[in-house]
């Protein structure tokens, strides 16, 4: 962590505990905090923001690193999108729960990837949807997906070069005479016994031959894998046992002594990328229905540089276009209002960046009709104050009156959206609209964070700018207050 955050962060809470303890005023407590938060936010807003980095004991072992970036989605920063469809005969569905199994497993590859917030979403019953944000490899990232990975430890009667594709009789329902010698007889080959498959496997990961110095997969089975693999080997020294990946060989190696460790390794003709992506796919689990592309297509940047600006223009311009209408309308008003405006949208940014949300296009319009409720909030919070000074109140007392007669609507009709955006976050993906997802965040957070502006920061600064202001100056310049 950089020493000015921690230098801030001590003399902050020493502040706070000062004010508290001397002046223990709500206003100018409420007032240092604000003013503590924008100052946070404004840091983690900045654009090369540092991140924040701590290892509390020095050795690592409870060590933090936060990147703090803007996450930005398909639409926006580009990416791959792929659209995939489960690999039946026609008319045959998946079973129950299968294609929920395809997303999980899918979801967890991906991952493995880096990509930023992809999206995995289900589109009917045999459909799923793969976005991929700032990735620019469509090839390996398909050939991750949609592989099934099943991985099986075949009886040989002789080494198969690697590449070579076989049928074996795993998963076969119809009595099949098969064995090492592959007896077992097909019209297009010989089908060969399975003794084992990839659901022994504990975990898989990618390492360097000492011997040969290149990339293999190492595996660890699982107890009872272990001891089933340990009884197999010890009773089959000399036989090969074929190494086969969806049904091609990998490799077929002789059983040389027994394998009781629980340890392995897969050798082949890998490099590191094809080693790293067998490795992924061997520790997520193979899929329990294969997967053919239907579509695959890629977001260039450009797209998403052109969209960012023109959102950002727009915005700009909306706020300003508001900021402007609050000052000339409701005048001393209006400027606690800008100000409390300008402090919503960089908390709302700080969000974004620490959560973090993945910005899309939806995701912006969220944050836009947000600030268009600030809006309101504070419209009406006025209002309310200016029928109170019309009907004789003081300044102090309009304010108080005006916050308490508005702060009911706002809440009410702030939590009545909330809802409404946590509905859709819920059964966003479930009707294949996943990109209402950003939307309905962005939405929702901006709500949370308008009543804190609305209610507290608002009424903060309204307290001290209006604080100086007397009844006999407020009666000759009515116009000051919007009247």
């Amino acid at each position: 962590m950089p020493l000015f955050l921690m230098v801030w962060l001590v003399v902050s809470f020493l502040t706070l505990g000062a004010l508290a303890v001397i002046r223990p005023n709500r206003h100018v407590t409420w007032l240092v905090i604000i003013i503590l938060l924008t100052a946070f936010a404004v840091w983690v807003s900045l654009p090369d923001n540092p991140g924040i980095h701590i290892d509390t004991n020095g050795d690592g072992e409870y060590e933090i690193n936060k990147e703090i970036a803007i996450r930005q989605g398909l639409d926006l920063a580009g990416g791959v999108k792929v659209l995939l469809e489960a690999d039946l005969p026609e008319g045959e569905t998946p079973p129950p729960g299968a294609m929920n199994e395809v997303r999980r497993i899918v979801e967890a590859r991906i991952d493995s990837l880096g990509a930023l917030e992809p999206v995995i979403q289900l589109q009917g019953e045999r459909r799923l949807i793969v976005e991929l944000p700032g990735y620019e490899d469509p090839e390996s990232a398909v050939e991750l997906i949609k592989n099934t990975a099943l991985l099986e430890f075949v009886e040989l009667p002789a080494p198969l070069p690697p590449g070579t594709p076989i049928k074996t009789d795993y998963g076969q329902t119809e009595e099949t005479d098969t064995g090492a010698e592959g007896t077992g007889e097909e019209d297009n080959g010989p089908v060969y016994h399975t003794v084992m498959t990839g659901e022994i496997l504990q975990s898989a990961d990618v390492t360097i031959s000492s011997q040969f110095g290149t990339p293999v997969v190492a595996f660890t089975l699982t107890p009872e894998g272990s001891e089933l693999f340990g009884e197999y080997t010890s009773n089959h020294v000399g036989d090969i046992l074929g190494i086969v990946l969806d049904g091609v060989v990998i490799s077929s190696p002789r059983i040389s002594s027994a394998i009781t460790g629980g340890q392995g390794v897969i050798e082949g003709d890998f490099d590191l990328e094809t080693a790293t992506r067998l490795a992924t796919q061997l520790r997520y689990g193979a899929l329990p229905i294969p997967l053919r592309v239907d579509s695959t297509s890629t977001v260039g940047p450009t797209l998403g540089q052109v969209s960012v600006q023109q959102s950002i223009r727009a915005g700009m311009i909306g706020v300003a276009v508001v900021l402007l209408f609050m000052l000339i309308y409701y005048r001393l008003p209006g400027v606690a209002a800008a100000l409390a405006l300008i402090i919503f949208a960089l908390i709302n940014f700080a969000i974004y960046k620490l959560v973090p949300v993945t910005m899309t296009l939806p995701a912006i319009t969220g944050f836009l009709i947000s600030v268009g409720t600030a809006v309101d909030g504070n419209i009406l919070i006025f209002e309310r104050m200016k029928e109170e000074l019309r009907a004789g109140k003081g300044v102090m007392a309009a304010v108080k009156a005006g916050f308490e007669r508005a702060f009911p609507s706002i809440r009410d009709s702030n939590l009545s959206t909330i809802i409404i955006c946590a509905v859709l976050y819920a059964f966003g993906t479930s009707f294949g609209a996943g990109a209402v997802r950003g939307f309905a965040v962005t939405l929702a957070l901006g709500l949370v964070v308008n009543l804190f502006t609305a209610i507290i920061v608002t009424r903060t600064f309204l307290h001290f700018i209006m604080l100086p202001i007397s009844e006999e100056a407020l009666a000759q310049r009515r116009w000051v207050m919007g009247l």
